[in-house]
């Protein structure tokens, strides 16, 4: 697929959200009935099969026994058969192979000495005539010992140190996996070093992880478990596009920000290196990549948070954030800067060959542009990070590199072709977006109900 291109010469769209390694922290001050509650739910519904599953549970040391004692006891109730019962709880997985599969995991665990527990009401008779798997519960010594997803119901637990809780968001985040995570505790400030640290698409709080609803919880996630954008998002549609007016993003939101104002404060502060290369681009006597500045800041929808619509009792957020490094690769200053301008306007990091045209361009840039240009050798190198890819140049050039790109280990990275010149650049292949949904009435409700009337 990396060597074809559209009508166009475009690159074939590709939106690919799979797995993910889910985990879900849970420290001391959580209340244990709901924590067991959501976890059952999250590691035990549709037998483990949905890509937010929970696979790894997170306990702050201190109250892990009794965390584990009454999901023990939740595990006991759980209902094993064919679920065309109404009684049964969790259903078989898919079919032998994946049956055998996670069989083989539980077993290797095992034979490593790590505790294995199983149980659930089941006939013995009824197991026989389908792929099942017992629910089970593993405790593993560290986050790292789980190298790949267990697809189905097998939930892993870790224990943490309150000191620690940045080392496992370190640990969870080195997986690759960002799909969907899960935090559960009464402390805000320990809610916002999780918010603000763990790589995930879809965050939650002091609540389940599975069941994204469209237009409430827009979903999907980044690096290993999806390219993006989110289903149910807003700039998912626009994805499957060949073309699209430059302010179209800009528009889609125009009626949403009328009725309620979004967050901008991030914006602006990830908008200062465009700024500082607008004004070198003034003060060169460089009006058309002045005006392409301007042009981008406007339709720049990243560092922009937005509340969306959602059941008492619960918030939902959805922000626009930039990935972290973009490959540029163009053939003269030109399409540098173009490339440069639209990284900027989003608050990523450009990544450059060094050649003769990129490292004296480089030198003439403000130190605040400076800083956001990183200069390599060789970008092929496996060393060299990027998360998405902007090419200005021919198609036999964009399929090269399209293949070349593909052939990388990780995380699929998507490449945006353009002509020689052009600056119709899509902003919105430079971002990564992120669902925040908060359970407030397990912390005590919600405040902005007694506003009411």
């Amino acid at each position: 697929m990396a060597g074809r291109l559209d009508s166009q010469g475009r690159p074939i769209p590709l939106i690919a959200e799979t797995g993910g390694q889910n985990a879900m922290i849970v420290d001391s001050s959580a209340l244990t009935e709901q924590v067991v509650i959501d976890v059952v739910s999250s590691a035990f519904d549709s037998a483990g099969q949905r890509c937010s599953a929970l696979r790894v549970l997170c306990l702050q040391e201190d109250s892990a026994d009794r965390v584990i004692e009454m999901l023990k006891g939740a595990m006991a109730e759980n209902r094993l058969g064919n679920p065309e019962r109404l009684s049964v709880d969790i259903g078989p997985v898919i079919d032998a192979e994946a049956k055998a599969g996670i069989e083989k995991h539980i077993q290797a665990m095992r034979d490593k000495g790590r505790t294995v527990y199983q149980v659930a009401i089941a006939d013995s008779a009824e197991l026989k005539r389908g792929t099942y798997v017992m629910p089970t519960l593993i405790e593993l010594e560290s986050f790292d010992e789980l190298q790949r997803e267990i697809f189905g119901p097998v939930l892993h637990v870790v224990r943490y140190k309150r000191k620690e809780l940045g080392l496992l968001i370190d640990q969870i985040n080195a997986s690759g996996y960002g799909l969907t995570l899960g935090v559960h505790t009464r402390i805000d400030e320990t809610i916002a070093k999780v918010i603000d640290n763990v790589n995930a698409g879809n965050v939650y709080v002091n609540r389940n992880i599975v069941g994204a609803v469209v237009g409430v919880q827009p979903f999907g996630g980044e690096g290993l478990s999806g390219t993006g954008p989110k289903a149910g998002g807003p700039l998912y549609l626009y994805r499957l596009l060949s073309t699209r007016p430059q302010d179209a993003i800009e528009k889609s939101f125009v009626r949403s920000d009328a009725l309620s104002a979004p967050d901008t404060r991030l914006r602006e502060v990830l908008g200062k290196p465009l700024q500082a290369l607008k004004a070198w681009a003034a003060s060169n006597q460089q009006s058309d990549l002045d005006a392409l500045c301007s042009q981008y800041a406007e339709q720049s929808q990243s560092g922009i948070t937005r509340q969306l619509a959602g059941p008492t009792g619960e918030r939902n957020s959805y922000a626009i954030l930039p990935r972290e490094h973009v490959l540029c690769l163009a053939d003269d200053e030109n399409d540098l800067l173009i490339q440069l301008a639209a990284v900027l306007a989003v608050g990523s990091s450009a990544v450059w060959s060094e050649t003769d045209i990129s490292k004296p361009l480089r030198a003439r840039l403000p130190k605040d542009v400076q800083a956001r240009i990183k200069l390599v050798p060789d970008w092929a190198k496996d060393e060299v990070t990027f998360d998405a890819v902007l090419h200005h140049g021919d198609s036999d050039q964009l399929r090269a590199i399209c293949q070349q790109i593909a052939q990388r280990s990780g995380a699929i990275v998507g490449v945006n072709g353009l002509s020689h010149g052009e600056t119709n650049v899509p902003l919105e292949r430079l971002v990564i977006e992120r669902a925040l949904s908060v359970n407030t009435a397990a912390a005590g409700g919600n405040a902005s109900l007694m506003t009411i009337g």
